[in-house]
């Protein structure tokens, strides 16, 4: 199977993981694990597979911007990189929705919170940490349980 075959198929299961975290009843835990769990793991492992098999052979790291352009000039790194961004993207998307949920935070919106954790990541997480502080009256961070166990 080529890298953009792999491409194409993982684009509707992630779509179906986002549909469901923004659009689905929350309170039945199974469709919860579908965004929150299954497909972020079956990605994993996809990604697993892409790294361990090709990583190693396209002479670039992490040590300079140049050395990260040489890592992704492999097809099957750019496409791990592209799995990467997708399970985690998913993943952090479905606990910022159960942290707003926890809050009180409408559902409505959730969605244009969400659709931007989906498009933009890091932006997503931002909006939703900002959302909560503002509309749950306590900060963010403060939920946040940084402390060690024990």
């Amino acid at each position: 199977m080529s890298p953009q075959e792999l491409f194409d198929l993982t684009g509707a299961p992630v779509l179906l993981g986002w549909i469901i975290l923004i659009a689905g009843p929350r309170r039945f835990a199974v469709l919860n694990a579908i965004p929150q769990f299954i497909i972020p793991f079956a990605l994993s492992l996809l990604y697993a597979a892409l790294v361990l098999s090709h990583f190693s052979q396209t002479g670039g790291g992490y040590g300079s911007l140049a050395a990260v352009r040489q890592l992704f000039t492999s097809e099957w790194v750019l496409l791990a990189g592209w799995v990467h961004y997708l399970a985690f993207d998913l993943f952090v998307g479905s606990v910022l929705a159960a942290r707003m949920d926890r809050a009180g935070i409408g559902r409505l919106v959730q969605a244009p919170v969400l659709a931007s954790t989906f498009l933009f990541g890091p932006v997503g997480l931002v909006l939703a940490l900002g959302t909560e502080t503002l509309l749950s009256g306590r900060s963010a961070m403060a939920t946040l349980k940084l402390h060690p166990r024990r």
